[in-house]
């Protein structure tokens, strides 16, 4: 079975690593990666890549960074003699990205199945791409592979077949279980020296709706110093972020704030920022992963957003969704702080064994997504498809 998967930005990357290996382990699937170039540099790209093990893709597009339809009309436009030549069996998209819809959207065209990993989320925000992303990947998907219950709760709502849907748990978690012993061993703490002893507070930002407009941007970082005046503030910037920050306050290094600082970072590696995330004693953040990360690692995290695709962050772990409105990060920091929620446990399916899951359906199915059937011998799936 000849099953192309189509990466571009760095959750993608995370995703579809434990997934890679394991497809990589059957003898009946030929794998192929194809990288958009979405996310294209060495800290946003490359540095992923090794992080994560993944070997280089057989195929980068190149598209580079461009306006939300120029980006996914690129990609459509450099993957669809691709498909035409490698004629795959199936198409497996991850995650809620430009590069996500852009290469359903190819492979339903050409009539190539698709399988979308990370099904059924919602934040019900249509300001947000990332949710037209999901809406309209999900719409045209064969096989629904969904995280947590509100996933398929959201998908039968609007009408998915229930045959589509498959609960498999969250490949996120995969692999900060399968890279764990080398996380574990980062340096980073001894880089920026600190110690069990030092508590400490992470900040992740990247979303239009909080970094575009300046006087929102101020007011997050007026929130962050506040709270740096009463522990250290790491904050690894975003490129999109740093460029708008005024002083160069994006580069690396520190900036007082009162008698403590906040130290700025450039992007991260996997490893050494699944690292600081947990021993942190507080997370902030706008990021999806992030909220999902910090659940599996029982880490009080502070959503600077309205709404949260991922309920299950906050039903079973230590999300708490608090807006964005800036005054209202210090003053919540604190809160936390002083009484810092128990974790509850992870949510269903949460072990580590979700890539498994999905190839093992892929393999139980003795009819291809699209209904025609593949001839059986010995659980091996023989035959090019319906082409």
């Amino acid at each position: 079975m000849k099953i192309v998967s189509v990466v571009g930005a760095r959750p993608n990357f995370v995703k579809i690593a434990p997934l890679l290996r394991e497809m990589r382990c059957q003898s009946w699937i030929m794998p192929m990666l194809v990288h958009t170039g979405q996310h294209y540099d060495q800290a946003m790209s490359a540095q992923f890549f090794r992080d994560l093990e993944i070997e280089p893709p057989e195929v980068n597009l190149g598209v580079g960074s461009a306006s939300h339809a120029a980006q996914t009309a690129e990609v459509m436009r450099r993957l669809e003699p691709v498909l035409e030549t490698t004629r795959p069996d199936l198409m497996l998209v991850v995650g809620d990205v430009n590069s996500t819809l852009a290469a359903a959207l190819t492979a339903a065209k050409l009539g190539v199945p698709v399988a979308h990993v990370e099904a059924g989320l919602r934040s019900f925000d249509r300001r947000m791409p990332e949710e037209i992303n999901r809406l309209l990947t999900d719409a045209i998907a064969d096989l629904l592979f969904v995280t947590e219950e509100s996933g398929q709760e959201n998908l039968l709502r609007e009408g998915v077949a229930p045959q589509k849907i498959h609960c498999v748990g969250n490949v996120m978690i995969d692999a900060l279980e399968l890279f764990r012993p080398r996380w574990a061993q980062s340096a980073i703490f001894d880089v920026l020296k600190l110690s069990p002893e030092r508590p400490y507070a992470v900040v992740t930002l990247h979303r239009p709706s909080n970094v575009d407009d300046p006087g929102m941007l101020s007011g997050f970082m007026a929130a962050f110093g506040a709270l740096a005046a009463h522990l250290p503030v790491i904050f690894p910037v975003h490129p999109r972020v740093s460029s708008r920050l005024r002083g160069g306050e994006g580069g690396q290094g520190t900036r007082p704030t009162g008698d403590r600082t906040i130290t700025f970072l450039d992007p991260m590696s996997y490893l050494d920022f699944i690292a600081l995330l947990s021993r942190a004693r507080l997370v902030l953040t706008d990021s999806g992963g992030v909220q999902e990360e910090t659940t599996a690692l029982g880490v009080p995290c502070l959503t600077l957003r309205d709404t949260t695709e991922r309920p299950a962050t906050v039903t079973y772990g230590t999300n708490r969704v608090i807006g964005s409105d800036p005054d209202r990060v210090a003053p919540e920091a604190l809160r936390t702080l002083a009484d810092p929620p128990a974790p509850r446990g992870r949510p269903p399916l949460w072990d580590g064994q979700a890539a498994r899951r999905i190839v093992s359906v892929l393999r139980q199915r003795g009819v291809d997504v699209t209904g025609a059937e593949h001839v059986r011998r010995d659980l091996v799936w023989v035959g090019a498809g319906t082409r």
